[in-house]
């Protein structure tokens, strides 16, 4: 590409960048609940037909569209971060470990905390002990600081998942582009296939310490000092194979519904950048 056409071309703020990230991880956590509550309630189907199967999504989809948001926005911090410390032009494709980097850093926007999990850890909580309690009790017994309980937990399972949430995402994403078409010609199935791989591989990692949390989470309170004290009696009493139960119709749910999440992410930044 010569010099005047790379000089003509356009380049968005990394305000802009920010706020697209921002506005098309949150359409694509939308999209997310979308295509994967259906799933959650297919026992349902028999008894109320295809609208029962979207009963109940008011909360889940509340829930996931600011977490997600601030997911995919984090992801851009991380990229910008990367850009910054090799000096790299926002053309220049970052290296595995670069990516890797800026996974993980989604879930950490900011240094001092942890944005995706404490965004979601509350609304975790709530549905966790829904089955055994009133929601609103929780408040009333242990206070506000009760419903970041297992806080820690959320935290070895959501940075090293978003690791491979991301990494893989990238990686597939790049091995399935018709490099000969050009920039931006990736398209919807090679999308669709890097993210719902992507999604497998997230749980892939993250069912062990989602086990922990829920186990955490779901226990009378006082039961456990913390997440290592789940561990070390789960491993004395149930073996470490406890440890991936559920992993099955996590991996199965994964696929569609991040599949759609990366697709929604997608479309939607492209429809922004030709807005603005």
């Amino acid at each position: 590409m010569s010099d005047a056409s790379t000089e003509s071309k356009p380049k968005a703020s990394s305000g802009s960048s920010g706020v697209k990230s921002f506005l098309s991880g949150g359409f694509g956590g939308m999209c997310l609940v979308m295509a994967g509550h259906p799933l959650d309630l297919l026992k349902t189907l028999a008894e109320n037909g295809i609208r029962g199967m979207y009963r109940g999504m008011g909360a889940p989809l509340v829930g996931a569209t600011p977490v997600f948001a601030i997911c995919f926005w984090g992801y851009d911090q991380g990229q910008r971060i990367m850009r910054s410390v090799y000096n790299l032009s926002p053309e220049d494709k970052l290296t595995t470990n670069q990516i890797l980097f800026a996974g993980g850093r989604s879930w950490r926007p900011w240094s001092a905390s942890n944005a995706r999990s404490r965004s979601a850890e509350p609304t975790e909580r709530l549905f966790t002990r829904a089955r055994s309690t009133r929601p609103w009790a929780l408040c009333g017994t242990g206070g506000i600081s009760s419903l970041f309980k297992g806080t820690c937990a959320t935290l070895l399972r959501d940075v090293p998942g978003s690791v491979a949430y991301f990494g893989a995402y990238e990686l597939i994403k790049k091995a399935l582009t018709d490099r000969s078409a050009g920039e931006g010609a990736i398209s919807p199935l090679a999308i669709v296939t890097a993210g719902g791989l992507a999604g497998m591989a997230n749980w892939a990692v993250a069912i062990p310490p989602d086990v922990l949390k829920s186990r955490l989470q779901t226990a009378p309170d006082g039961k456990y000092s913390g997440v290592r004290q789940v561990f070390i009696e789960m491993m004395r009493t149930e073996g470490a194979g406890a440890l991936f139960r559920g992993m099955g119709p996590a991996l199965l749910r994964a696929f569609p519904a991040n599949a759609a999440c990366f697709l929604g992410v997608e479309l939607s930044r492209k429809a922004m950048d030709k807005v603005f």
